[in-house]
């Protein structure tokens, strides 16, 4: 009962018997001219002394067999289209990736040439990245003078963005630690059984704390086999910067100075890719990029299995005509 019930998955092996069907209302137009035409097996001068006599009740159901006769054809008709629910099982199976998100945020991350500054800029577009990877579980480590997990690697994006969402610059000491935040980086990604394992790492400055220098950080990294994209975050030349002074807050030109050989090498170094992003467009290209470099893969299986449904429309067929077989020669048996 339950597979008639769900047309949406009811399909017809056969649909153009369904043509069959125009033969019913050529049936019906047959039978009402026929009823015109019937020879009278008794002749009467007048009706005056019948007209005003009920009709018994075999007159009235009399029309009963026609339908039963029209019923039993649509139902064969049906049955020769072979009806067929259909249920469809679908297997994703996904070959995902591991990635972690290390971001610096240092005071010089307030700097404004991006906007509206270097980490709100950042975080939008780490925003969009996560959005476009539903399949992968993705951590977030922040840093500045010294390293701290955010949230670990998760398939759970929602928490991942909220967190995203609360960084901002002071959260920790300030300074720049780029060996700290890529060993705490590795520390999350180093028991993964993902095929494959990534770390975007951002930063717009040169080390200058940390108790792990950069390049013990990377031999580290390259023993665990971990692949790390570089960005280096900051315009060529100079940036205004909100800087803090005895009257208050105030801004600032200060050189831009990124460590770029440094990042050039744990990028190549691990299999990565270094950047350069100096505005808010070339930083969402730079994600599009790692995005595409790095994709999925599912493999989607479908399995479809089908149950004929066309014995219960035969069998209705059959018990109609048999019916009307029943009580023409029967109940509705004619004199004629």
């Amino acid at each position: 009962m339950k597979a008639f019930l769900d047309w949406k998955h009811i399909t017809f092996a056969h649909p153009y018997f369904f043509a069959l069907l125009l033969l019913v209302p050529a049936m019906i137009w047959w039978q009402n001219r026929g009823r015109k035409n019937i020879n009278p097996a008794l002749r009467l001068t007048t009706l005056g002394g019948i007209a005003a006599l009920p009709q018994g009740a075999r007159a009235r159901f009399r029309p009963l067999l026609f339908v039963l006769r029209i019923a039993a054809i649509v139902a064969v008709i049906i049955a020769l289209a072979r009806p067929q629910s259909s249920n469809t099982t679908v297997n994703n199976d996904t070959e995902g990736i591991d990635l972690v998100l290390c971001m610096d945020i240092s005071g010089s991350m307030l700097a404004e040439d991006f906007k509206p500054n270097r980490i709100e800029a950042a975080k939008k577009v780490a925003l969009d990245f996560v959005d476009k990877r539903p399949g992968d579980r993705i951590g977030l480590v922040i840093f500045s003078g010294e390293s701290f997990t955010m949230c670990p690697i998760t398939i759970d994006h929602n928490v991942l963005k909220e967190q995203i969402a609360q960084i901002k610059s002071g959260m920790i000491q300030d300074g720049t630690s780029i060996g700290m935040g890529l060993a705490t980086a590795v520390e999350r990604l180093r028991n993964s059984k993902a095929k494959s394992r990534v770390i975007v790492l951002m930063t717009d400055g040169v080390n200058n704390m940390g108790l792990i220098d950069p390049l013990t950080a990377l031999e580290i990294t390259k023993a665990f086999k971990i692949k790390v994209y570089t960005i280096g975050v900051g315009t060529q030349g100079q940036a205004l910067i909100p800087v803090q002074t005895p009257l208050g807050t105030r801004k600032q030109l200060m050189d831009v100075e990124i460590d770029e050989p440094l990042l050039r090498q744990i990028a190549s170094q691990t299999g990565g890719k270094y950047f350069r992003a100096t505005n808010n467009k070339t930083l969402e290209t730079i994600y599009s990029d790692i995005d595409k470099m790095e994709k999925t893969s599912v493999e989607v299986t479908s399995f479809k299995r089908y149950a004929e449904l066309f014995f219960p429309f035969a069998l209705f067929a059959v018990i109609c005509l048999a019916l009307e077989m029943g009580l023409r020669y029967t109940v509705f048996r004619s004199l004629t």
